[in-house]
């Protein structure tokens, strides 16, 4: 799978399934990869990774077949720098909630010189900085990498709030924006209903965000965080088209637990009996 693959199917109006990866290992990684998903988000926000093994966690993605994604801690310039040099050839801002929060966050993604998707006249305070790394292979690519695939950067914004939701048509109405992705624990909690995706209030504001898509062009994604076929289904149907689907530890507590008819643990909780 490439990034033109993906943004391929973006606009023939068809789902791109990733997955999630918390756990830092490049064969759990790889494992994920070759599991037939279109790419592996590495989620720097609540999982174990580290500016150290982050080349390695990359590697092993694109080793299995999928693209590279990380999703940041936070979109400053530090980690967004630490991720793309790194090697990720995506980014998952999270916790976006205005178009000037974006735009920043892209101007830190963005070589000088190659804001080509700002308004005429409109030029960045900031930019990324310039270097040999490993994602240019330590200088040996750096004019490919510079002229051909930094530009191409996926970018992903998060609507984890309410506050995103009620500024959401001018974060979608930026041109450099590939998706966005609601963070479906976070956008309950701004809304005092943590986890309770069945509330008749938080359906409305999913479909407010659906609505808002399709008005704009852009695609709507989400995390399905506990895998369930059916429930990829039916997002796919209601619209969704940038989809994480699961995640490596979760994937492996339901796989790894222990048979219940012989078990001393509460195989959902861990305590003992």
């Amino acid at each position: 799978m490439t990034l033109g693959e993906i943004r391929a199917k973006l606009r023939e109006d068809r789902p791109t399934v990733g997955t999630w990866a918390q756990l830092p290992s490049p064969d759990s990684a790889e494992l994920l990869a070759r599991a037939g998903y279109d790419w592996v988000a590495v989620d720097m926000e609540h999982g174990s990774f580290g500016p150290a093994n982050l080349p390695d966690i990359f590697r092993g993605i694109e080793c299995g077949g999928a693209v590279p994604f990380a999703r940041l801690p936070e979109a400053s310039k530090v980690w967004i720098k630490v991720a793309l040099e790194a090697g990720a050839l995506g980014l998952i801002f999270p916790m976006i909630e205005t178009r000037e929060q974006l735009d920043k966050a892209i101007d830190l993604a963005t070589y000088p010189g190659q804001d080509f998707w700002r308004e005429k006249g409109s030029t960045a305070s900031e930019y990324r900085g310039v270097g040999f790394c490993r994602a240019n292979a330590f200088g040996l690519n750096f004019a490919r990498y510079r002229e051909e695939i930094a530009p191409e950067i996926f970018i992903v914004a998060q609507v984890e709030n309410v506050r995103a939701v009620d500024n959401l048509a001018s974060i979608l109405q930026c041109p450099r924006l590939d998706a966005i992705m609601v963070g479906p624990y976070d956008l309950s909690g701004s809304m005092g209903l943590t986890g309770k995706f069945d509330d008749p209030r938080f359906e409305a504001v999913m479909e407010k965000i659906n609505d808002e898509c399709r008005a704009s062009g852009k695609r709507m994604g989400l995390h399905i965080v506990e895998p369930n076929p059916e429930k990829l289904s039916a997002e796919i149907a209601g619209g969704a088209r940038f989809i994480a689907y699961g995640i490596d530890t979760v994937f492996l507590w339901r796989s790894a637990a222990r048979p219940a008819a012989d078990s001393p643990t509460n195989a959902r909780d861990g305590s003992f009996r």
